[in-house]
């Protein structure tokens, strides 16, 4: 038996990365899926790749008419929601706060939160009349910690982390649970398409990135989709049913500070640079 028998997920952003990973694993895990993204050619083949029990449906998550037809499509062609997992995402821009582009700003707030609260908004009436229901919303440790992404981004996800709770405190009375999850840096086509390269060439560079990112964290290895995953295939299924109002983090140990070999390193520098000035 799979952890997810039996139920519906609908999981924005899963063209690609950790929501494409995601919908993989909630496919083995029993679940019927509803891939969702703006990349039409790219989800019709994950849905074709994981058969039957996918389905993908075109949506821009910042237009509220999508997100409502979403969920209203979603609903006619497999009969309830049991997880929403909103995890849309664009990278940010790095800029200095005198040099932000306003417009970018603006996208990438509604992306990653203006998206998020409307899923919520259409998901809730569905839920309510099932009496259950789990939201997953994507944050980032860039909403816990400075210095990881740009100022909008790290605004952004910050605000998805509070509103997670925000609303937790609401719907649970309705048996309704909302968490979050706060990846840290992971081997994803994002970095490529903060750097500009088109879609499809940035997806590319998730590989290569594995060895790049394997010593940033205490964890030695780079995060990768599937550990994300992971954790979203636990709050979708019944045996975090207690859990609610919560930010999992999934960093490696990245935000409990630097790894403890470049603590010992920098030491024994300083000790050898003090004892040569003696």
């Amino acid at each position: 038996m799979g952890a997810l028998d039996g139920k519906v997920a609908v999981i924005t952003g899963s063209t690609s990365g950790i929501g494409a990973r995601t919908a993989g694993l909630f496919v083995e895990e029993g679940a019927k899926v509803v891939i969702v993204g703006r990349r039409q050619a790219e989800g019709e083949s994950l849905a074709k790749q994981l058969g039957s029990a996918a389905v993908f449906l075109r949506t821009d998550v910042t237009e509220e008419a999508d997100i409502k037809a979403l969920i209203e499509q979603a609903l006619a062609k497999l009969g309830r929601i049991d997880c929403l997992f909103n995890n849309a995402g664009n990278p940010g821009r790095i800029a200095g706060i005198a040099e932000i582009d306003m417009e970018h700003f603006d996208r990438v707030i509604a992306t990653h939160l203006r998206g998020v609260v409307l899923g919520m908004k259409f998901v809730e009436p569905v839920m309510i009349r099932q009496g259950s229901g789990s939201i997953i919303n994507t944050g980032s440790i860039a909403g816990l910690r400075t210095g990881y992404s740009a100022h909008s981004y790290s605004a952004a996800k910050a605000a998805v982390i509070h509103v997670t709770r925000c609303v937790a405190a609401e719907l649970g009375e309705r048996g309704i649970r909302v968490n979050s999850i706060s990846p840290g840096i992971i081997a994803t086509g994002i970095f490529g398409k903060a750097a500009g390269m088109p879609d499809a060439a940035a997806e590319r560079t998730a590989e290569r990135l594995k060895a790049r990112l394997s010593t940033v964290q205490p964890i030695s290895r780079a995060g990768l989709p599937d550990d994300v995953a992971r954790a979203a295939l636990y709050l979708a299924s019944d045996a975090s049913s207690f859990v609610n109002g919560q930010d999992i983090v999934v960093d490696g140990g990245i935000v409990i500070g630097g790894r403890w070999s470049a603590l010992l390193n920098a030491r024994a520098g300083m000790a050898e640079a003090l004892k040569a000035g003696e």
